[in-house]
C-alpha cells in the first residue's frame, strides 16, 4: 500500500517562478555591474550580438561582398532551416538534455514528404501534415522510452540518429533523390515579399511587439511581481524596431523580403511565448533547473520531457521540409553532413545552457545567424571543408567554456 504525500515547500525547494520574479530586470548601474552580468551570462542576447558584429566587420575587410543586400538575403535564407530544427533544440537544452536525432529526423520527415507529393501525387498540404506528424510521433517514442525506462537521451537519440538514416533510405528507394515540383513547397523558400508589403509586415511586428511588451510589463506590476526597468523596455522595442526596418531595407535592395523569414520569425516568437508566458513553458524551466524538485511541487516532469521531445522532432520536421523547399529536392544527405553540429552549436553560442534551466528561444535565432554567417563568410573566402569544421568546432567550444564560467560565477555569487 503506498501513500501520496502532497509537497510542502520545503519539500518542494525553491519556486522557479518565484525565484524568476526575485530578480528585478535593470540597466547596469556601472561599468563593474555591465562585465559582472556578461561573467554570468545575464546578458547573453547582447554578449552574441557582439559576437555577430565581430564576426561580421572580420568578413566585411576581408570581402566586400560579405554585407552586400544580395549576400545577406542569401544568408538569411540559407540559416532557416537550422534556426527552426534549433527551435527545438532549444526546448529539449532548456530541460537539460540533448537530442542528437533532429538532423535524421529533419531528413526522413522531408523525404516523406517529398515521395508523398511527388510519386504518390499528394497534394502539398497533406503530405507536409503527415511528414510533420511522423516527426512528432518519433519525439513521443524517443521522449516516451528515455523517461520511462531512465535511459539517458544521449543513448535513445543516438540509435535514433542512426535507425531514422536507415528508415530515410529505405523511404527514398532506389533512385535515392526526389527533385520537388514547383508549387507550395517549392514556394516556402523561393517566394518573396514586395517592397511595399515587406514595410507593413515589418510595422506590424514592432506594433506587436511593442504591445505585448507593454501589456506584459503592466500585469506583472498590478500582480506585484517585479518587471523590467521603463528604460530598458523602451531600449528593447527600440532595438527591435531598429532591427527589423534595417532588414527589411537591406532585403528590399535585393528580393525582398523571403517568405522563408517570416515563417522562421513567426515559429520562433511563437515558443517564446510558449516558454515564458505559459504554465508549460514555466514548467519546462523548473523540470531544467531542478527535476526533483519540479516533481515535488506537483509538476507532471514525465509529461512535460515526452511533450518537449515531440516538439523538437516536430521542428526538426519542419526545418527538414524547409531546407528541401530551398534545396528544391531530398536526397540520402539530407539532414546529414554538419546540419546536427549547427542546430544544436547555435543556441548554446546564443547562451542557452547546456546545463538546462536556462536561455530562451530567440537564441535558436541569433545562434543560426552567428553559425550562418561563420560558414558563409568562409564560403565567400573559398575556405575548405575542413578549415569550416575546425573554425565551428572551435566556435562551439569557446561557448561551452564560456557557459560553464558563467554558471561557476553564478554559484559563487550564491544564485542558481
Amino acid at each position: 500500500m503506498s501513500t501520496t504525500e502532497t509537497p510542502t515547500p520545503s519539500d518542494a525547494g525553491p519556486d522557479p517562478s518565484a525565484a524568476a520574479a526575485a530578480q528585478k530586470e535593470t540597466l547596469p548601474s556601472s561599468g563593474g555591474e555591465l562585465l559582472q552580468r556578461f561573467r554570468t551570462g545575464d546578458l547573453g542576447s547582447l554578449r552574441v550580438l557582439v559576437l555577430l558584429a565581430i564576426v561580421w566587420i572580420i568578413f566585411q575587410s576581408q570581402e566586400s561582398r560579405f554585407l552586400s543586400a544580395t549576400n545577406l538575403t542569401n544568408l538569411f535564407l540559407q540559416i532557416t532551416a537550422v534556426g527552426l530544427i534549433s527551435v527545438g533544440v532549444v526546448l529539449v537544452l532548456l530541460l537539460g538534455e540533448i537530442d542528437l536525432s533532429v538532423g535524421a529526423v529533419s531528413g526522413l520527415c522531408a523525404s516523406i514528404v517529398a515521395v508523398l507529393n511527388v510519386k504518390n501525387g499528394w497534394a502539398p498540404v497533406p503530405a507536409i501534415v503527415v511528414g510533420v506528424g511522423v516527426g512528432a510521433s518519433i519525439g513521443l517514442f524517443q521522449g516516451y522510452i528515455s523517461t520511462k525506462f531512465g535511459i539517458p537521451t544521449f543513448v535513445v537519440t543516438l540509435a535514433g540518429l542512426l535507425g531514422w538514416q536507415g528508415l530515410q533510405l529505405k523511404v527514398l528507394g532506389e533512385t535515392g533523390t526526389v527533385n520537388l515540383q514547383p508549387g507550395l513547397l517549392t514556394d516556402l523558400a523561393g517566394k518573396f515579399l514586395s517592397d511595399s508589403v515587406g514595410w507593413i509586415v515589418a510595422i506590424a511586428c514592432i506594433a506587436l511587439f511593442a504591445a505585448v511588451s507593454i501589456v506584459g510589463r503592466a500585469r506583472r506590476v498590478r500582480a506585484g511581481l517585479s518587471a523590467p526597468a521603463t528604460a530598458l523596455l523602451g531600449i528593447r522595442i527600440g532595438a527591435v524596431a531598429i532591427a527589423s526596418l534595417l532588414a527589411v531595407w537591406v532585403m528590399n535592395k535585393d528580393r525582398g523580403v523571403p517568405i522563408a523569414v517570416l515563417i522562421l520569425v513567426g515559429f520562433v516568437a511563437f515558443f517564446d511565448f510558449l516558454t515564458r508566458r505559459t504554465r508549460f513553458g514555466r514548467h519546462i524551466y523548473a523540470v531544467g533547473g531542478n527535476a526533483e524538485a519540479a516533481r515535488r511541487a506537483g509538476i507532471h516532469v514525465f509529461r512535460v520531457r515526452v511533450i518537449v521531445f515531440s516538439l523538437a522532432s516536430s521542428m526538426a520536421a519542419v526545418g527538414g521540409i524547409m531546407a528541401a523547399s530551398r534545396l528544391l529536392a531530398v536526397n540520402q544527405s539530407s539532414g546529414g553532413s554538419d546540419l546536427l553540429l549547427n542546430s544544436i552549436a547555435g543556441p548554446v553560442i546564443a547562451g542557452t545552457s547546456l546545463f538546462g534551466g536556462r536561455g530562451n528561444v530567440w537564441s535558436a535565432l541569433l545562434g543560426a545567424l552567428v553559425i550562418g554567417s561563420i560558414s558563409n563568410g568562409m564560403d565567400l573566402l573559398a575556405y575548405t571543408s575542413a578549415t569550416k569544421f575546425i573554425v565551428t568546432g572551435a566556435v562551439l567550444l569557446g561557448a561551452v567554456v564560456l557557459d560553464s564560467l558563467a554558471r561557476m560565477g553564478r554559484a559563487a555569487s550564491g544564485r542558481v
